[in-house]
């Protein structure tokens, strides 16, 4: 008897090639398009999460006007960045960056994170296809940066640091001569600036005079570690599209500094001998700028994510052993 002269079966199979189609869906491989539209060469670096495989590249080098795609695999968390002020030895491909620099003295980052200050931007691919993204402020900032998605459905927001921070950046914060404006984490490494000890609760770190002044001039990025409500974004099934000085009027050339809102009457502590690292909501990234483990949206080590794939598989294999019964 052909398996079409049952209206129950023909349901079996429509549900069926419905249920397989939704679950080839689950967890797709994203595709991130970087950009540089500054008038200097960047050279984007990337790092994954302590779960998550590398990229099929670390670092590489952006000319004015070049963009790259990287793909992203399924369940994939991590952030990209970029560096400015490069030198590499064509010979030996060996040299610095003046920002964003990830200490493996080469192009490629090898599995290590920016050194402050760097803007981020950060992803977490999720296991029912809604990812979650930001762009953070909280290890400072070198260089303007958007993120913006694309093909997606949800609220796919576009977010990031279009504005300058270098040229308004206040004395006590500015690195290497105005190429970065440090976070006052970086700067001064008390615990109410770096939300640690018993400032380490969104109860208790609030925001400072100096996480303000980037709020204001970048309202959608986080501009310190508890800034969740208005700085993290989600969107299903989209590709995103990273772009470095969006404006297009970015320099490293000097200029004229834009005014700044007046700091704090008191002012801050002085700057110590060794910095501590921003301790961060479980929904960020916990660890320090030159490499620290990266906690994803959906929990730790990511293990929900591999939890559904292995789902993913079971109820694909038994889908099989069903439709291989419905055609006896």
């Amino acid at each position: 008897m052909s398996i079409f002269r049952s209206p129950l079966r023909i349901v079996f199979i429509v549900l069926l090639i419905i249920f397989q189609g939704n679950v080839s869906g689950i967890s797709a491989a994203r595709t991130f398009t970087i950009i540089n539209r500054c008038d200097y060469t960047v050279f984007p670096g990337t790092l994954s999460g302590a779960s998550s495989p590398r990229l099929e590249s670390t670092g590489f080098q952006l000319q004015p006007g070049e963009s790259r795609s990287l793909q992203a695999p399924p369940n994939w968390s991590g952030r990209f960045w970029g560096r400015t002020g490069c030198n590499f030895d064509p010979v030996t491909g060996q040299g610095t960056c003046d920002t964003g620099d990830c200490g493996s003295n080469q192009i490629e980052c090898n599995g290590a994170g920016a050194i402050p200050p760097a803007t981020l931007a950060e992803f977490t691919i999720g296991p029912d296809t809604q990812d979650f993204y930001d762009v953070s402020l909280v290890d400072g900032f070198n260089l303007p940066m958007m993120v913006e998605p694309s093909g997606g459905s949800g609220g796919c927001s576009i977010t990031g640091c279009a504005a300058d921070l270098n040229k308004g950046c206040p004395t006590e914060l500015l690195f290497t001569g105005g190429a970065g404006c440090r976070s006052a984490c970086e700067a001064f490494g008390t615990p109410d600036y770096c939300c640690s000890g018993a400032y380490g609760s969104p109860s208790t770190c609030k925001p400072s005079v100096y996480s303000q002044m980037f709020k204001a001039a970048c309202p959608k990025a986080y501009s310190y570690a508890y800034d969740d409500e208005t700085s993290t974004f989600t969107c299903s099934g989209a590709d995103y599209t990273i772009t470095f000085c969006p404006s297009s009027t970015t320099s490293l050339k000097s200029s004229t500094p834009t005014p700044t809102p007046t700091p704090p009457a008191s002012p801050p502590p002085p700057p110590i001998s060794t910095t501590e690292t921003p301790s961060t909501p479980m929904t960020k990234t916990a660890g320090s700028g030159t490499g620290g483990f990266i906690v994803d949206y959906y929990g730790g080590a990511n293990l929900m994510g591999h939890a559904s794939k292995s789902l993913a598989y079971f109820a694909m294999a038994a889908s099989s052993i069903l439709f291989c019964f419905l055609l006896l």
